[in-house]
This record gives C-alpha cells, structure tokens and sequence, in this order.
C-alpha cells in the first residue's frame, strides 16, 4: 500500500526498509506485553531475565548482528545498518534497562566476532547463536580501586601454555553471569587491568573467547548487590588456571584498540538511554491526564521539554547510525561520544520531569518509574560523565583523546 504522500513524489517503498521496520515492530510488541510485565520480578529477584532471551531466540532476533550470510539479521555498524539494531535496543530498555544492557553485550560481542574473527569462528560461534541460542557477553571490568569493605583488588593473569593460555584471577561487573554461555574477555597480558582500568595497553589488549560451562569458571553472586541494573547479574567471576586454546584468541593484540570498537558500542549505550526516557515520559502522560494535571501549565512546560527531549535523542542516534552506515569513521566516533552525553543528559532530565509532575506517587511500587530512576541512575555510571565531556572538548580542541575509553 502506498502513501498520498508516495504518489505525489514518486517515492516507492524501499522492501528491505520495510523488512527492517518488521523486525524492529515485532521486538517492540514483545518488550511491551511480555518483557515489560517481567521485569519487576526480574529486578527484585536480581535474576537474569531467561524468558525474555528465549522469546527473542524463539522470534529469531537473537542472531541480530550475525551477518545475514551466516543466517542473522544483519544489523549494526559492522554491516553497515546501525539504526535497526539501536532502535531495537531501545524497544528492549524501554521494557526493561537491565535486560537492554544484558541485549547489548550480547550484540556488540557478535560485532567484534564478526569484525575481528576468523572465518572457522565465526562459522562455529554464528552457528550457536543462530542453531542454539547461545548469548554472548564481552567482559573487562579489572577496577584496582576497591570499594569500601573491600581487602583485595580484582584482575586476571595470564601464562602462556602448549597451544594456548591459562587465566587465573577475578573480573567484576560481568554483565549476564549467570545468563551467558560465552565471553570475551579482554585481558592486558602484562598484568591485571583489563582494558579500562590498565594503562599503556592499547597495542597489547587481547581478546579470548571463554566457555563459561568450563568447570574452572565459577562465580562469587555476593559482589553484586547494586541499587540499580539488578538484572544484569553482573557478579564477580573466577577463573582458576582457566585453559584458553590459541584457536579462541580473537584477533591479534591491540586489535579492540586499533579498530577503536569501543566507539560503535558507546552510543548503543545511549539507544538504551533513550528507551528508559521513553518508558518514563509514556506513564506520565497516562498518569497525569487521569489526575486532571494536564491543565496545569507548568506541569505542561514539563511535558514539552520531555517531548523534545525525546526527539533530541532520537535525532542524535540517526545521525550517529548514518555517520557508521556511511563510514565516516571519524566523525561517527566522536558524533558517539557527543550523544552518549547530550542522550544521557536528556534522560535523566525526563524521568525527573516525570517525578516532578507526577509527585511521591510514581516512586511507589509498583510504579515503573522507580525501577526507571534506579536503573537509569546507576547505568549512566558506567562512563564517567565528566570525563566523557572532557574528551569531547579535546577532540574539538585537536588534542590528544581517547575516544574508547575516555581517559584522561
């Protein structure tokens, strides 16, 4: 069917346009009657939301950045279409910020196999996921600042061994723990540091894929206890002389550094952003007619900055997708680090506008939006603002910048 609007241009659909907008439909519709009624549950329990990846396994979603040639999707900068992928992140944090987060480490792992692999890898790893429905999680939090109560720091180390390597040691904020069945790790072979916690690793990181079913793998759940991202699972992990064949090693060293893959996951971070908005503007305008405070002009002042908030950050992520799909390289990754902050910014302006209009009320379970505000609050931690912004001004300035990990 087409458009009035179609007929007075000439303008014919574009087919694969179409399909794209299927798919993202379809995660849509199951984020909204089946992972958003899930996630409270999920957040109390500090469950790893299963279900929801079974679902997007049985929808056929799960392969989302796999190469179509290899039977996925197709989606994200690696192959050239970014906004679909995003917009179906979105859709999942709109539903529940957790299981986005769980979502995004699954997706930008299959993208560094996808850019970095070798053909045998990625025939093998595609096909769990496409066949098996097996997740995929990229781990390399090593922080060597403990927290309060803490007596030992965290970090892997790494021995050279026949035909490969063994790992011993402790990562933490290992998103999807509990729910993943691979990793990659990214571990600095001169000692514990991991990629954003070491210095003078950028020519040296490696990458290993990691079968979590190893027996020498084991978790410590008493770690995590946050006050937000509960779902994540994000425990501290083990690794007891944990064997890494040489056929795991992705890529050579430096490689995550050179391709500075870190840029095409930032602003997927801030696609996640944009659905908690979304989740928090969309109760308050359900919530706030049926208290008679739409009249209310300064309640009104805050719904309009909420609605150009929210197309702000969606104008931002399709600039950023075209900036990738057109492979303007350079400007996408510093594009990406901008809306990760302005995208960030503007979220958390939402929810609070949202407070505000609404009152006491919707922070009280079973309120959506105090899952929200916790999430939202502690996800936004995962970068440092101020030194994302800091980064920003140096790029602008022409001064030497990290764009990956935004260190000063």
């Amino acid at each position: 069917m087409t458009s009035e609007l179609d007929h007075v241009t000439g303008a014919t659909r574009d087919p694969a346009v179409e399909g794209d907008r299927a798919v993202i439909d379809a995660v849509a519709k199951l984020a909204r009657d089946d992972f958003a009624p899930r996630a409270e549950e999920y957040d109390s329990r500090a469950a790893f939301p299963a279900e929801d990846f079974d679902d997007l396994f049985a929808g056929g979603f799960l392969p989302v950045t796999v190469p179509r040639a290899y039977g996925g999707l197709g989606y994200g900068p690696q192959q050239r279409n970014t906004l679909p992928l995003w917009e179906m992140t979105t859709a999942l944090a709109k539903a529940d910020l957790s299981l986005a987060r769980c979502w995004e480490g699954h997706a930008n792992s299959l993208v560094l196999i996808d850019a970095l692999g070798t053909a045998e890898q990625k025939r093998r790893w595609f096909a769990g996921v496409v066949e098996r429905g097996e997740r995929w999680v990229a781990w390399s939090g090593e922080p060597q600042t403990q927290k309060p109560g803490q007596n030992m720091r965290f970090g892997t180390t790494l021995t050279p061994v026949d035909n490969g390597w063994t790992l011993s040691g402790t990562k933490v904020f290992a998103t999807s723990a509990t729910g993943a069945q691979w990793a990659i790790l990214l571990v600095d072979p001169a000692g514990p540091g991991g990629a954003r916690h070491a210095r003078d690793v950028c020519g040296s990181l490696l990458l290993f894929a990691c079968d979590l079913s190893d027996p020498t793998v084991s978790l410590d759940t008493s770690w995590w206890d946050p006050i937000g991202m509960r779902a994540t699972v994000s425990h501290m992990v083990r690794f007891d002389d944990t064997f890494l064949p040489r056929e795991h090693l992705i890529g050579g060293p430096g490689g995550y550094f050179e391709g500075h893959w870190q840029t095409a996951f930032v602003p997927h971070y801030a696609a996640s952003f944009l659905g908690a908005a979304l989740a928090a503007y969309e109760y308050g305008l359900t919530y706030l007619p049926r208290q008679g405070k739409g009249v209310d002009p300064y309640v009104q002042q805050r719904v309009g900055s909420m609605a150009i908030g929210i197309d702000t950050a969606r104008l931002w992520l399709r600039h950023v997708a075209g900036l990738w799909d057109e492979g303007r390289l350079d400007e996408a990754r510093v594009a990406g680090s901008r809306a990760w902050h302005v995208i960030g910014r503007l979220a958390e302006e939402t929810v609070h506008h949202v407070v505000r209009a609404c009152g006491a009320r919707s922070l009280i379970r079973p309120s959506p939006v105090e899952r929200i505000l916790r999430d939202l609050t502690f996800y936004e931690l995962h970068d440092n603002a101020d030194h994302v912004l800091a980064t920003i001004g140096r790029a602008a300035l022409g001064e030497q910048h990290d764009l990956s990990f935004h260190k000063p």
